[in-house]
């Protein structure tokens, strides 16, 4: 016998909130229509991720708005939070809607006990959607993959382990797997 799953889109995640099921204390993500639970953060992502929103901040200045662990919207049944997000500026900082693929420069995910669900679940919708450029920063390893050319589900061009990088957005600034991770 197969079992049948109810799927949610992204509407019904939202009124899940708004209703009181989720709260903000449910750490939580709509990945394909499923609510998927989030690790809790540990000591060095969330220092990682704080490096990385100082440093991309920095150099970045006004060209990006850096957006630290908030939603995008990916589709109807799609709406992560990775950790770290470059956008594309807008004057309300995007309180008037939720960012989506066309909005976004870079997405950067910080793993440690998350990386095969970053790498196998994760990368394929980024890639899917169309977004040009993910990073993941493996903790475990102290390695930096950049993953680029969405084509269906998978990246035609990646790179293991790399140690300096500009963004396709802004090719004239560089950042080193040094001073990502500290």
């Amino acid at each position: 016998m197969q079992l049948i799953t109810r799927k949610f889109n992204v509407n019904e995640y939202h009124r899940m909130a708004e209703t009181g099921i989720l709260t903000p204390e449910d750490r939580v993500e709509l990945i394909r229509g499923e609510i998927i639970a989030m690790s809790p953060i540990g000591r060095k992502h969330a220092a990682a991720v704080n490096r990385l929103n100082y440093i991309l901040s920095k150099k970045l200045g006004d060209k990006a708005i850096v957006s630290v662990q908030n939603s995008i919207r990916l589709d109807n049944y799609s709406e992560p939070q990775p950790d770290i997000v470059l956008l594309k500026p807008r004057s309300d900082f995007y309180e008037s809607k939720i960012p989506e693929s066309e909005d976004i420069y870079l997405v950067i995910e910080v793993a440690d006990s998350t990386i095969k669900y970053d790498q196998e679940i994760k990368l394929p919708l980024y890639a899917e959607n169309n977004i040009n450029e993910v990073w993941i920063i493996n903790l475990n390893n102290k390695s930096l993959e950049v993953y680029r050319q969405p084509q269906d589900k998978i990246y035609l061009e990646q790179q293991k382990n790399v140690k300096s990088i500009s963004p396709l957005a802004f090719p004239d600034i560089t950042f080193t797997i040094n001073e990502i991770l500290g």
